[in-house]
């Protein structure tokens, strides 16, 4: 099986596939992190602007910044044009920003995604302010992320070869052991990691496969990579395994973990 790689140039098909799901849990993160009103946050890997927004609602900070990798994404956040923010394109390698700015430096669904995560943590340990938060979640991949479970277990039935292409298997991060482990090789301090649950819910079959054609991500760029015919495949054997209520919308649970540590 050749390496598919993922694309991330369009942040419309992505809010489609993910984004809307993005937005249940961003809330809840807040919720779960506790933080104190009128605070300078970094939104890092900020994706479509999930949680940047949720922090814009229910926060009030004194400022916040918006930062990804992807100029695409960083164009849609940024028509959102929240007062007291500011929206950069850069590496969580390399965070394009002086030290010690933030109170609070937060990551949604993307410390995966980081080439480096003992780098980015450096990163974000030097542009936070002494005793500062550093708070994080991925989705849970491996486990009850219910919607994208059935999609890989169906694809790797079908193609074996797929199984290295799983972002169960290629996310080995997105669990709390290793996410505290991280945290604490990071040097930081007062580590708590725990779980959001929200449900993800399809109106139809359509709505469950159409977000997998847009090509944005692992799962939608490997199905892209496949013929006609093996898409068809897959659609139909997922269609059979998928639980479709009285009224034909499918309800599946999706699970987060998230991880918090302060300087």
């Amino acid at each position: 099986m050749s390496l598919v790689n993922d694309n991330w140039n369009s942040g419309d098909p992505y809010e489609y596939f993910m984004g809307r799901w993005s937005k249940r849990l961003a809330p809840l993160f807040l919720d779960w992190l506790n933080a104190q009103p009128d605070k300078s946050w970094l939104d890092l890997g900020c994706g479509t602007g999930a949680l940047s927004e949720a922090i814009h609602l229910l926060q009030r900070p004194s400022w916040l910044t918006c930062l990804n990798a992807s100029p695409a994404f960083i164009d849609q956040v940024a028509k959102k044009a929240w007062p007291d923010t500011d929206y950069l394109v850069g590496s969580a390698q390399q965070i394009p920003v002086l030290d010690h700015t933030y109170d609070l430096v937060v990551s949604a669904l993307a410390f995966n995604f980081f080439e480096d995560l003992a780098a980015a943590l450096a990163e974000m340990k030097r542009v936070l302010k002494p005793e500062g938060t550093i708070a994080a979640y991925v989705w849970d991949y491996a486990g009850e992320m219910e919607f994208l479970r059935i999609y890989w277990d169906t694809v790797v039935e079908l193609d074996p070869a797929a199984a290295s292409l799983d972002e169960g298997n290629r996310f080995p991060i997105c669990n709390p052991t290793r996410l505290e482990a991280a945290f604490q090789d990071a040097l930081l301090q007062e580590i708590q990691s725990g779980y959001l649950v929200t449900t993800t819910r399809f109106l139809n079959f359509d709505d469950y496969w159409n977000p997998f054609l847009g090509g944005q991500g692992p799962a939608p760029s490997y199905l892209g990579s496949l013929s006609v015919e093996r898409q068809t495949e897959l659609r139909e054997t997922i269609r059979e395994k998928l639980p479709v209520e009285s009224d034909g919308s499918i309800r599946l649970t999706a699970r987060a973990i998230a991880i918090r540590g302060k300087l």
